[in-house]
């Protein structure tokens, strides 16, 4: 009957329920500095409000033994009740919060990133947020992510891209050099060590490289003689390209991004230091008004924190 009659009282009396949370966190360590430090307040703005509470209540809540400060018969009450209190709330949000996590997200990018980046790391990603649903499906251009009812793009582009006009955010994260890569054992065997000694391989390349081309590479670090190279290889995506080097057919012109791990491991190599004078840029594309744009948030940030932990 006591703890029901005290909860009322507080209920009625109090002013600022926020008091509550800095009272249980004093009460939990019997120190107003340990529940400074925790709140990330002052020991000062602590005892003041302490003392705003008692007064609201018309209670003594704390009584000082040396360094430590005891709960009172009503502070073990009002303890009591605040924890209990603090914990509803607590799994009330939890329970609003993945209630609006659960569900699908539906993902584009190109083949190449998706199944050389990302699928490799996706288990990182639903094991820590096994709530979330993932689509991945892949595509070479830009797409109306409404139309096919998609709800991230991850897209690439040697230029900048401004959504000033469109109805689509385009969210810039960063960049990525194109190099010429080829295997170890390739790249030892001919003495890929120029732009020059390129030539006597095979040259992998996208059948619409766009401006990521083995000419434009040539012309930037004035290489002649590559226009009547015979020795080409036409494939439809990047991932291709990186498959065939990787078992020993010639060089191929990719993002670090790609093949970064390839050449950690010792399988791949930059036989010629001369990166492509156009860098990819990587830009995420969705729709601000999203009702899935927490989930969208979500994954973007764990992305960008995966690309920079690097290969």
């Amino acid at each position: 009957l006591l703890f029901l009659d005290f909860k009322l009282s507080v209920l009625n009396n109090l002013k600022n329920i926020n008091l509550l949370r800095t009272f249980e966190c004093s009460a939990r360590h019997q120190s107003y500095s340990k529940a400074a430090d925790e709140l990330f307040i002052s020991q000062a703005a602590v005892s003041q409000q302490m003392r705003l509470l008692e007064a609201d209540l018309g209670r003594q809540l704390f009584l000082r033994k040396g360094r430590l400060m005891r709960l009172t018969r009503h502070g073990q009450t009002l303890f009591q009740a605040t924890q209990q209190a603090l914990a509803i709330l607590e799994n009330s949000v939890n329970e609003l919060v993945n209630e609006e996590l659960a569900g699908d997200l539906i993902i584009t990018s190109t083949q190449a990133f998706t199944s050389l980046w990302l699928m490799p790391r996706l288990s990182l990603f639903t094991s820590r947020y096994p709530e979330i649903n993932i689509q991945i499906n892949s595509s070479p251009q830009f797409e109306d992510l409404q139309q096919r009812h998609i709800d991230l793009a991850i897209r690439f582009s040697a230029k900048e891209l401004d959504d000033a006009l469109g109805k689509y955010k385009y969210e810039y994260f960063g960049e990525e050099a194109v190099w010429p890569v080829c295997s170890v054992q390739l790249a030892d065997k001919l003495s890929l060590n120029s732009p020059t000694e390129l030539l006597k391989t095979w040259l992998v390349t996208l059948e619409e490289p766009g401006v990521f081309s083995w000419p434009k590479w040539f012309d930037s670090n004035g290489t002649n003689g590559y226009q009547q190279h015979q020795k080409w290889t036409y494939v439809q995506s990047t991932d291709m390209a990186i498959h065939a080097v990787l078992n020993g057919h010639g060089c191929t012109l990719a993002a670090e991004y790609l093949c970064g791990h390839y050449i950690t491991s010792g399988q791949l190599k930059v036989p010629v230091s001369i990166p492509h004078p156009q860098s990819l840029k990587r830009y995420f594309v969705y729709e601000p008004s999203s009702s899935k744009i927490r989930r969208i948030k979500l994954f973007m940030n764990w992305l960008k924190q995966q690309m920079n932990a690097g290969p």
